[in-house]
């Protein structure tokens, strides 16, 4: 067993591993953590907690530090630095004539890298926008080009039950859902039907198909005779 804290980054974003450092960590505090991409705050959402070490991805990072107030405040500049930022990327965008729409912007805690999100329908050359960003920030600059889910995450809405979308508010990472989870739960196949906002099929197909299968499994198919206390009949 290994004992390790959760810590996330984004409001609804992965959970990741990290160890405590003998530390007493509770759920709800920021901490400092090294990751790939550098340096980061992030919220710890699982507090020390023991867990199998099949779960866990060697080598386990420790945490730098349980944040203090000036992170917290470094944190806090680096958001709104982030919107500021935004406002560069489309304009830099429609100077270049680029087709690709800006998402999302990340700034590392600190300050080694900006991530740019966008989604775009083809592939786009954006050498030149980055050189532009790079002598701006004075910083490593890296585009991502995102898919529609990952757009309608970091964006949030509501669906069309009216509540906000499952993934900008607590889904985690996406599952996949196939059109067969909507044939085996009798659901229309009207793609306006069980299709999200983002024109994906709906993660909510997910999750209530391990029932469906389990009762499919042990119950007659469509079609097939069964005897009753009223008699025999057909399914």
């Amino acid at each position: 067993m290994t004992e390790i804290i959760g810590v996330r980054f984004k409001d609804v974003g992965k959970i990741y591993y990290f160890s405590p450092n003998n530390k007493k960590v509770e759920s709800g505090c920021y901490v400092i953590v090294e990751t790939a991409r550098g340096v980061e705050c992030g919220e710890v959402v699982i507090a020390n907690r023991e867990v199998d070490d099949s779960k866990v991805v060697q080598p386990l990072k420790s945490i730098m530090r349980i944040a203090t107030e000036k992170d917290l405040e470094t944190q806090e500049k680096n958001r709104e630095k982030e919107q500021e930022i935004m406002k560069v990327f489309m304009q830099k965008i429609a100077e270049h004539k680029l087709d690709m729409k800006p998402i999302d912007i990340d700034c590392t805690f600190d300050g080694s890298k900006i991530l740019f999100y966008f989604t775009a329908e083809n592939r786009v050359d954006f050498r030149e926008l980055v050189k532009d960003l790079a002598a701006i920030y004075r910083t490593r600059i890296e585009l991502r080009q995102i898919g529609v889910r990952d757009e309608a995450k970091m964006l949030g809405g509501l669906g069309i039950c009216g509540r906000p979308f499952c993934c900008s508010t607590f889904l985690g990472e996406f599952q996949p859902v196939s059109i067969k989870m909507a044939k085996e739960q009798s659901l229309s196949l009207n793609p306006t039907k069980i299709s999200g906002t983002c024109g994906r099929l709906m993660c909510c197909l997910k999750y209530e198909q391990n029932c469906y299968e389990e009762l499919l499994s042990i119950t007659p198919k469509v079609g097939a005779l069964v005897d009753t206390a009223e008699g025999r009949g057909i399914v």
